[in-house]
Formats: structure tokens, sequence, C-alpha cells
């Protein structure tokens, strides 16, 4: 939930900070768009391989670099070329959790797996809309068009702290079974 809540959060408010920050121009911000789409598909592409590797330590890397791609896009923001970079990696390592998120939650279903992937999506629609509140809240404080780029590193960040606390349990669980 987190994850896809600090990314969606940001995203959600991306038109404005190509055009009232970076400042391209209205007609460019569909382009732009494709470009995150291209990041999507290609971090959806390799987040299924990482997780298929490695799944807990790929998930940590992923949330970690995302939370540091939403932050330097906030701190880039005003530059041309940074943005789209950004734009691109923010595609491609947003929607790189998405595969490792799935597997995890299946991984701890066997009697369910139709209903927890569904409680999976669920959740990841839930963060879309938490992410997208704070950053309105931090638009609506006053904080600038770039306050939902620093509040998606903070999500994202809050996410794999959640994800640090759930591994380290589960294995302290699977180390007392005897």
């Amino acid at each position: 939930m987190l994850a896809f809540g600090g990314m969606f959060g940001a995203f959600t408010y991306i038109a404005f900070i190509l055009t009232e920050v970076t400042g391209f121009a209205a007609a460019t911000v569909p382009w732009l768009l494709v470009l995150f789409g291209v990041g999507t598909f290609a971090g959806n592409y390799v987040g299924g391989k990482l997780a298929d590797r490695a799944l807990n330590p790929s998930l940590a890397a992923i949330l970690a670099a995302l939370t540091v791609v939403l932050a330097v896009f906030a701190l880039t923001a005003g530059s041309k070329p940074m943005t789209v970079l950004s734009l691109l990696l923010m595609g491609a390592v947003g929607l790189a959790t998405a595969p490792g998120l799935q597997v995890r939650i299946m991984s701890h279903a066997q009697d369910a797996p139709t209903l927890a992937s569904g409680a999976n999506i669920a959740a990841f629609n839930v963060g879309n809309a938490l992410g997208a509140w704070l950053g309105g809240l931090a638009l609506a404080g006053g904080l600038g068009f770039v306050a939902p780029l620093w509040v998606g590193a903070a999500v994202t960040a809050a996410g794999l702290v959640v994800l640090a606390f759930a591994s380290v349990r589960l294995r302290r669980q699977v180390a007392s079974i005897p």
C-alpha cells in the first residue's frame, strides 16, 4: 500500500510539476506521460525478474531506489533534462515493486490465493488514494508543487520500514519452527 501510495501520490500531481515547476508546455505533458509509461513497462518486467531471484532483498532495494528517485526529482524538478530522467526512473522503479509485492502476498496465501491477490490490488488502490490525499494536503498547506514528490518519498520510505520489520519478523518465526 505504501509503495504505491508514495509513487502514485506524487504522480497524481505530475502535470502541475511539469508545467508549473519545470516549465514544460501543457502540450508536452502527454508525451512526457508516455515516457513515464515506457518506464512502467520496463520496471514491471525487470521487477519480475528481480523478484524471482531474491524477493525481499529486491523489494527493499527497489523501495530504497524509489525513495531516492522521488527525492532527487523534488530537488531537480526545475531542470528539464533531470525531470525527463526522473520521470522515466519514477515509472520504472515505481512499477518494479508490483511483481515482487504480488509474489510476496501470494507466498503467504496458500489457502486463499484469489482473496490475497484481490486484497493486494485493493491495497494498491487504497495506497493510491492515501498518497494523493497526502500530496493534496501538502499542496493545500502551501508547500509548493514539488511537495507531493517529498510526500511520495516519505510514504515510500515508510513502506521500506514496514517491509524491513515484516522481513525480520518472518525470519524470527521461521527460525523458531523446530
